[in-house]
């Protein structure tokens, strides 16, 4: 198969415990791990190359997923994709929230426990060390606190019990 063609089938591998809101849209490639969640309106667009999903994590409403050839988007264990995030063609490693809004671009890699602020830019190719915060546009590297790194595994706790909650509703 030619890199530039789309995929014209769908190959999902979601695990059993996940959660997926029914007006998700889902297309090509894509693996999510136990445990995790994507939330109404996200769109995941796996038709160039595969989107990976570790478990305990959460996409949550208004999320786009996306790469380019030799772009994957992959995603850890124990992340947060806030509202109306981007994540197109980058690697999130594991316990990793991305603020509501941002965007991070092909290439860049964020390194574990860090932190991306809301509408923050993470530019392509940028490699974010582990335990940073990300703020501003286009994105600057400073180290988290040890408040801020306490935090960062909270909202995926939070999202694991919460698509429990949906899961029962919604049958």
């Amino acid at each position: 198969m030619n890199e530039q063609q789309p995929v014209l089938h769908d190959e999902f591998d979601i695990h059993p415990t996940a959660y997926i809101f029914p007006n998700t849209f889902l297309a090509g490639t894509i693996t999510i791990g136990a445990e995790s969640s994507v939330w109404p309106m996200s769109v995941l667009r796996a038709d160039t190359v595969p989107i990976t999903i570790g478990a305990y994590s959460n996409v949550q409403d208004g999320c786009i997923i996306h790469g380019d050839p030799g772009f994957p988007a992959i995603i850890g264990d124990w992340v947060t994709l806030g509202h109306g995030a981007i994540v197109h063609g980058a690697e999130i490693e594991d316990e990793v929230l991305i603020g509501i809004g941002a965007v991070v671009l092909n290439g860049a890699r964020i390194g574990r426990g860090s932190m991306i602020g809301a509408r923050a830019l993470v530019t392509e190719g940028m490699e974010v060390p582990p335990g940073s915060l990300v703020l501003g546009i286009p994105g600057r590297i400073r180290p988290l606190s040890p408040e801020q790194a306490a935090r960062i595994r909270t909202p995926a706790e939070h999202y694991v019990a919460r698509k429990e909650l949906y899961r029962r509703r919604m049958t």
